[in-house]
């Protein structure tokens, strides 16, 4: 899986709902930064190594997609876009709320090892047909987070085009595209599972 990954894109902020329950402002243009390729891991139902003693780890569904081709200008998101996973964005948000009041970047908070599993790939079923399921993450049998592409604040091809234009996307690349609202303390022994629709794609295990 990690072989495949060239860069690691995330979108921060990209629910309205989930800028509110944080308390922060909705951004006016996408907010992206960047994870290493070795925060990628596959869930598989296993566990997952997450830090010690840094405060709490919060988890984040989000939708995934990768790249397939060069980006060109212009061209449909269908054609660029050739799978799609289900993804975790862990974040360590005692971290990153120091991060914020000292105006350091994100990275202690965000790009530690195994801080985005994700599920295995499936079919990228098309920009419009994405809206007719909603993603899920229960948490030890609960739903805790349910998101649809529909409610983006910045649509794939937003995101897309802002990546491509001011940082580059190529073959490879995958995004991270933000995560609703729901976002909550994960502890040691937790269990999560994403669900696409009514297809469950993944779980893992906090370690």
């Amino acid at each position: 899986m990690q072989s495949m990954i060239q860069n690691v894109y995330c979108v921060g902020r990209n629910y309205r709902l989930h800028a509110a329950e944080l308390g922060n402002e909705v951004p006016t243009k996408p907010m992206i930064f960047m994870k290493p390729t070795h925060a990628v891991v596959p869930m598989s139902g296993g566990k997952i190594t997450m830090p010690k003693e840094q405060g709490e780890l919060h988890y984040e569904a989000e939708l995934v997609i990768r790249i397939g081709r060069d980006y060109e200008p212009g061209m449909p998101m269908d054609d660029l876009i050739d799978v799609m996973a289900l993804g975790l964005d862990f974040t360590l948000r005692d971290v990153q709320t120091v991060c914020k009041q000292k105006g350091h970047p994100w990275t202690a908070a965000k790009a530690f090892r195994n801080s985005a599993p994700i599920t295995p790939y499936i079919a990228f079923p098309g920009v419009d047909a994405l809206q007719d399921s909603d993603f899920v993450l229960l948490k030890n049998d609960m739903e805790v987070q349910r998101g649809n592409a529909r409610d983006m604040i910045f649509d794939l091809k937003t995101i897309v085009e802002f990546i491509a234009t001011h940082y580059g996307l190529g073959k490879g690349d995958i995004i991270f595209t933000g995560t609703p609202a729901g976002v909550g303390a994960a502890v040691t022994g937790d269990k999560l599972e994403l669900y696409f629709g009514n297809e469950r794609l993944d779980s893992c295990i906090i370690a």
